[in-house]
């Protein structure tokens, strides 16, 4: 093969190569920037706490820098709601404080031989009752009390006076009416009953009157049906109410919209 021969095989090769169908080279540059771009972005979301709001703006911004203009999507996000701690009405602590409580009064009752005409009840996780017999304390329709019963309620207050607790002092009568010109009603002789023992521990500097309070309810709250003697003789009666003091040294508001707060 002569010179010129193989000169002309050379510009055949030259000229079939470059007829190849192949990428542009402008192809190469534009798919290595779109690269090192996702890569870029790959890197800030693995690096970002992601928004549902911002991770929203920042994929509308990237298609409006793209020339993409579509309508913005709608991501749905609640904001997070953290558990609260579950309420309860009584503490462990003032439960098992109120339990030995009414344990120590019931065994004081006992040892002072108070049985047969005080009663000690726990209402709930805060409140013990101390219910007295209303004919030890007062004669029918007299808000004064008998000389007898003395002693009785100096026992209750040395029963309470050590106590975490404070006092309210509640008046109760069936539903007869009263036999009386000094009254108007039941609800004020359960009233004035409720005052004249207090009255009793506050001048017998038995009980601090800031630990105590009185109220009546006249027949409104009876323990069972007024309906024969012997019911209406338990429904007559002065209540102890003692309920115990939270950590700020105060008597815990009551959420029984029918209780009284001390």
């Amino acid at each position: 093969m002569s010179e010129e021969q193989a000169n002309q095989q050379e510009v055949r090769k030259k000229r079939k190569k470059s007829s190849d169908p192949g990428v542009p080279a402008w192809m190469v540059t534009y798919s290595d920037l779109v690269t090192l771009l996702l890569t870029f972005f790959v890197l800030l979301l693995s690096m970002a706490n992601l928004d549902p709001v911002r991770f929203t703006k920042a994929s509308g911004s990237l298609k409006e820098a793209f020339g993409i203009h579509a309508r913005p999507v709608q991501v749905e996000f609640a904001i997070p709601i953290l558990p609260s701690t579950p309420k309860t009405k009584f503490t462990p602590v003032q439960i098992e404080l109120t339990r030995k409580v009414h344990e120590r009064i019931k065994a004081q009752i006992v040892e002072l031989e108070l049985g047969a005409d005080v009663d000690a009840v726990q209402k709930d996780g805060e409140t013990i009752i101390l219910r007295v017999n209303n004919t030890v304390l007062f004669k029918p329709g007299d808000h004064r009390l008998n000389p007898p019963s003395y002693p009785i309620l100096r026992h209750l207050a040395d029963i309470i006076r050590p106590l975490p607790m404070d006092l309210r002092i509640e008046g109760h009568t069936d539903d007869l009416p009263i036999a009386s010109d000094r009254f108007a009603d039941n609800w004020e002789l359960s009233m004035a009953r409720a005052v004249s023992v207090a009255r009793f521990f506050e001048q017998g500097d038995l009980l601090s009157l800031d630990r105590m309070a009185t109220i009546g309810y006249g027949p409104d709250r009876p323990l069972l049906p007024n309906l024969n003697e012997e019911n209406r003789s338990v429904n007559r009666r002065v209540d102890f109410v003692l309920r115990v003091r939270n950590i700020s040294g105060t008597a815990p508001a009551e959420s029984d919209s029918e209780s009284v707060p001390l």
